[in-house]
């Protein structure tokens, strides 16, 4: 008879492998606790929810999401996964620890876009900008012309102004 702990693990693990737009899967041996605190730390600071969570209980959530046997193959060992809503943030925050601390942080794998890929993925992901700054280029790119165009009219308004006073006098 399965625990209630367990079966609350279960239940949000579930929940977060429907809802989180990234998934990354990795192999924390070797890490000491402070360093595995700093790593967590950054998570959290790039809104990323970092879980070891027992493999089995993974397996069993991964059913109740739809993902039956999808990560079967990743999971073995010490496995920590990180949950994030913006795919990007999981791959740069694992990118600067792993610039820091040299190879103690594997990735054994990355769920993302209804896919599982191999490690090397995250490096890709990495260097993409985040949403936020997407965001900004967007929001700039729109706003480009509009700043354009009311530079323009307010030039001419100005010229059109010099030319009444010079008429007027």
């Amino acid at each position: 008879m399965p625990s209630q702990k367990n079966i609350d693990i279960v239940a949000i693990t579930t929940e977060k492998l429907e809802n989180s737009q990234g998934v990354y899967f990795t192999n924390y041996t070797g890490l000491d606790v402070p360093k595995m605190t700093s790593l967590r730390k950054s998570f959290t600071e790039n809104s990323v929810d970092f879980s070891v969570i027992k493999n089995t209980l993974v397996r069993i959530a991964s059913k109740n999401a739809g993902l039956e046997g999808k990560f079967d193959d990743i999971l073995s060992g010490q496995v920590g996964i990180a949950f994030s809503e913006d795919p990007v943030a999981p791959a740069k925050v694992i990118k600067n620890f792993k610039d820091e601390n040299e190879d103690e942080l594997k990735v054994l794998g990355v769920y993302f876009d209804g896919k599982l890929y191999d490690a090397d993925k995250y490096q890709q992901l990495a260097v993409l900008p985040s949403k936020e700054e997407l965001l900004g280029k967007f929001v700039s790119c729109l706003n480009s012309p509009m700043f354009k165009l009311a530079s323009t009219l307010n030039g001419s308004m100005s010229k059109v102004a010099f030319a009444l006073r010079a008429i007027q006098k």
